[in-house]
């Protein structure tokens, strides 16, 4: 059994966004990932194409998710599933910042509209 401590986790900027990193292989887990995303006030991310299946929980703000060209306003306390190969957008349409707690399966990568994957180390 691992236990992180918030000195542990590790911090990657990309897109605007601010990913704080716990749950991860060299944190103790073979089989997950999860991070704190901080979403900016009105921050819009890239369209991306997930490799895993994505689960998403609102800690704090209010969030645009679109899956699959389905969209959805979240709330603090409001959650998300998004599937493996779905076509996957977070938007904070406020002037307030937003937190997100998302968990996945380690292996995670993402494709950009442009044809470019990412390979989010948070998710490694």
């Amino acid at each position: 059994m691992s236990f992180i401590r918030s000195d542990e986790a590790v911090v990657h900027e990309i897109h605007g966004g601010r990913f704080v990193s716990y749950v991860r292989p060299d944190t103790g887990s073979r089989d997950l990932a999860a991070w704190r995303v901080e979403i900016p006030a009105a921050m819009v991310g890239p369209t991306h194409t997930i490799s895993q299946e994505e689960a998403f929980y609102v800690l704090s703000g209010r969030l645009r998710l679109t899956i699959d060209g389905e969209s959805a306003e979240l709330r603090a306390g409001d959650a998300a599933v998004a599937p493996a190969g779905s076509a996957l957008a977070v938007t904070n349409t406020t002037d307030q910042p937003a937190h997100m707690w998302v968990t996945t399966r380690v292996g995670l990568t993402a494709e950009l509209a442009d044809g470019n994957t990412i390979t989010p180390p948070w998710a490694h």
